[in-house]
């Protein structure tokens, strides 16, 4: 599809054919200018224009070239976008300047140079009447004196006009004597870019070459995709976008076309034109629909008025659902929210790189609302309910065939088993479950902690607290502490109407069920889930959704969400035929078991039962949510528990905070996350987020924890080729592995989605500052082509 610059709508529907001509069609009449406006430097030749915009504008030709001594214009390559090519119109390029000056002359000569067409105007008003008659791609503003001519005041009256929508706007300032200033106020005022006053010509020259590579083009492009929204918005079937060699208006009507096979097909046809450069028609869209019969014909056109009487009358309507994207208003909103943090986050969300095919399918729902009479709007609402509150949002993934440790890491996470063998069963540890009689339990109480244990939990509310420095204090036994100061601080005897003494012994035996040998799952990393849980818990968008239960039913799942781990993976122990992997057949084999563990420890011993007392009720409610939650950390189920969070409550309250800060919303923006499903969703997404926070960790700790879990399925790989069993993750061999790449594959595949969409929910800046450090320090590694945890020393 091609665009030829020699066609001309204007408002009065005329259209003009040659070079100047359209240059010289009906348009806005300017305002008369003050004379004594600047002049051009020597050798440059002006072209007078009976609709010039004042006596002190003067218009540039160039004059070397295609244009030199004719007076035509320069000859401008076609651009290629996608399938389309269209032959854009020389830039025109408007100086405002209120005297002449070395920079002013700088960028005259250079738009000689570059073939540009050139108009100087030196007052404001003038300056907007000009804009609005020519259109200019490119406006520069002298901007180093205020008192003269305000650039910010005249950048927001241009600005103020749709025409500018696509224009690029220079402030020209004068060069820093001391401190560089910031360039907000002016891209609050609406400029494009700031050039620093340098009055070379070669500088000017180079200046405009990259605005018209960087930025006048690309905004040409845009404006060809207008007709791609066009077409979208107002399209039934067919979309035909065509260049305006076919010289129509808007016309609307039945016509006849063939098909391949021959056979006549009437169709209904409805061509818009679309606004492109300097304010010329450059496409034409048509909206083509079938009519297989003159019933049908008419159906269509009544269909038509119905839709049309829809967008009129409902308009209303149509505003209160912001879930699907609306060319007319994106720009707008996304103004209204750009100084909220979280709204980045949001941003992020929209575009997640795993979208699972549910979260397809509601996106295109919620966009046929937009165009749809009421009742089946409430149909597709009941539709989107029921999509929600189903299983339905695991992702198709697809690893990059470049990045072998994204392949091996997603494929060793996210299955439970890559073969059978018929050898080599795996013998699990926890037929010998560690049961602390009472002669060896030695009850801690927090008054009589040691001091050096005391002082390491001294900041263990912040969330650079140091888990490390904890089970240095406590030889390896970092959760039975961290737990019984947490669990104080939440109640949690009062809620389940539990002594101390019960809690105590509770707490040490679950940590003695924790492994010590293993490098990474032992009774430290069920510590550090334990204070990001409880760090989570105190946020105050969580303390508004979740009750007390709920906080208790969090915390105890962290704790025990890891219990008897072997320090081997599902895969492992499926691929080994293990009694467990049989027990659970292959299916979340160690979630299950961890969950199935930590009840039958806390019931099968009356002096640790903190359950004894509870109401059966209020006991069936907390079990089922604890085994929810730890079942929830297994990973094969990672993106469908990230998808429904996304779609269940941030997509949702993104658009109730959207639609303005009515009672009605804020009502709802509370009590929305409020219902039991919701609340589910929430708690899932904690312990995932909290089971997984490593990267988001201070960097130090960030390197300690990804040492350990590389070190565990080092071992597990060395385990895998002993007995002769599939390798769950062959990048993980100790003599070849890039720690930096598998970190660098594991945050970009599970980390960074999952804690935005958790942080637009929360607000955690801390966090997402340590991921965003700790991304670019493991990228460094990379970049260095090492694959050590940390650089060599200098």
């Amino acid at each position: 599809m091609g665009c030829a610059p020699s066609i001309h709508a204007s408002e009065s529907r005329e259209v003009y054919h040659g070079g100047n001509e359209a240059e010289d069609a009906p348009g806005p009449t300017a305002p008369p200018l003050q004379p004594g406006g600047p002049r051009l430097p020597p050798g440059q030749t002006t072209a007078a224009s009976a609709r010039s915009c004042g006596s002190s504008l003067v218009e540039s030709e160039p004059s070397g070239g295609s244009g030199s001594g004719n007076g035509n214009t320069v000859a401008v390559a076609d651009i290629q976008f996608g399938p389309m090519r269209f032959h854009p119109d020389q830039l025109q390029v408007l100086l405002v300047f209120p005297k002449e000056d070395k920079q002013c002359n700088g960028f005259c000569r250079a738009c000689e140079k570059a073939g540009f067409k050139c108009t100087v105007i030196k007052e404001a008003q003038t300056a907007l009447a000009c804009f609005l008659d020519k259109h200019h791609d490119v406006i520069i503003i002298d901007h180093r004196n205020p008192q003269q001519l305000d650039g910010e005041v005249l950048c927001r009256s241009i600005r103020s006009s749709e025409l500018s929508e696509n224009t690029v706007i220079v402030g020209v300032v004068r060069r820093a004597v001391r401190e560089e200033s910031s360039v907000m106020s002016l891209i609050e005022a609406g400029f494009t870019r700031r050039y620093v006053e340098n009055p070379s010509t070669m500088a000017c020259y180079n200046e405009l070459l990259q605005m018209e590579f960087g930025l006048v083009r690309p905004q040409l492009k845009l404006r060809a995709c207008n007709s791609m929204f066009t077409a979208l918005e107002k399209s039934q079937e067919a979309i035909e976008i065509t260049s305006e060699d076919h010289i129509v208006q808007e016309w609307q009507g039945i016509c006849s076309a063939k098909e391949k096979n021959g056979d006549n097909v009437q169709q209904n046809v409805k061509i818009l034109p679309v606004i492109g450069q300097g304010g010329k028609i450059r496409h034409y869209v048509s909206i083509v629909r079938a009519c297989n019969g003159n019933n049908k014909a008419t159906k269509i056109a009544e269909c038509v008025q119905s839709d049309t009487h829809t967008d009129n009358q409902s308009g209303k309507h149509n505003d209160r659902r912001k879930s699907s994207l609306d060319v007319r208003t994106a720009a707008s909103r996304t103004s209204k929210v750009s100084s909220q943090r979280r709204r980045s986050s949001m941003a992020r969300i929209h575009s997640m790189k795993i979208e699972a095919p549910i979260t397809k399918a509601i996106n295109i729902i919620s966009a046929a609302q937009e165009s749809s009479p009421m009742p089946v709007t409430e149909a597709l609402d009941r539709v989107l309910e029921i999509l929600r509150t189903t299983e339905l949002y695991s992702p198709q993934f697809d690893a990059k065939d470049d990045d072998p440790h994204a392949i091996d890491l997603v494929g060793g996470l996210m299955s439970d088993v890559f073969r059978r063998p018929a050898r080599n069963e795996y013998v699990l540890s926890t037929k010998n479950l560690q049961q602390v009689s009472s002669s060896v339990i030695t009850p801690t109480s927090l008054h009589d902690i040691p001091s050096q244990i005391t002082q390491a939990m001294e900041n263990e509310e912040s969330w650079d607290f140091d888990i490390f420095e904890l089970e240095a204090a406590t030889h390896k036994r970092p959760l039975i502490y961290l737990g019984l100061k947490i669990f104080a601080r939440f109640g949690v005897c009062e809620v389940l109407k539990c002594s101390e003494t019960t809690l105590r012994s509770w707490m040490q035996i679950i940590e003695a069920n924790y492994h010590a040998s293993n490098p990474y799952h032992n009774s430290t990393h069920s510590a550090d889930v334990l204070h990001a849980t409880a760090y989570f818990l105190c946020k105050e968008r969580i303390k508004q959704t979740l009750d007390p239960l709920d906080e208790v039913t969090t915390l105890i799942a962290a704790t025990v969400h890891d219990l008897d781990h072997p320090g081997r993976t599902n895969s492992f122990l499926c691929n080994a035929g293990s009694e467990l992997a049989i027990l659970y057949n292959d299916t979340a084999v160690l979630e299950r078991h961890h969950a199935a563990l930590a009840f039958q420890l806390t019931t099968g011993d009356d002096k640790c039962n903190i359950f004894k007392n509870m109401e059966r009720n209020d006991y069936r409610t907390l079990r089922q949510s604890i085994i929810d939650m730890v079942l929830a950390t297994e990973m094969t189920k990672h993106f469908e528990h990230v998808n429904k969070f996304v779609n269940s409550i941030n997509k949702p309250l993104a658009a109730l905070e959207e639609d303005g800060e009515t009672d009605k919303n804020q009502e709802a923006i509370v009590t929305m996350p409020r219902t039991p499903d919701n609340r589910c969703l929430i708690k899932r997404m904690l312990i995932k987020c909290a089971d997984v926070s490593n990267p988001c960790r201070p960097l130090e700790q960030c390197i300690e924890w990804a040492a350990r879990i590389s070190e565990e399925y080092f071992s597990q790989t060395d385990e895998e080729k002993r007995q002769d069993l599939p390798v769950v993750m062959p990048v993980f061999d100790r003599n070849t592995c890039s720690i930096p790449k598998s970190q660098i594959s594991f945050i970009d595949y599970f980390i960074t989605d999952m804690f935005a969409a958790w942080d637009a929910f929360v607000d955690l800046p801390e966090l997402m500052q340590h991921l965003d450090n700790n991304f670019k320090y493991w990228k460094g590694l990379d970049e260095m082509k090492l694959r050590s945890l940390r650089p060599p020393p200098e």
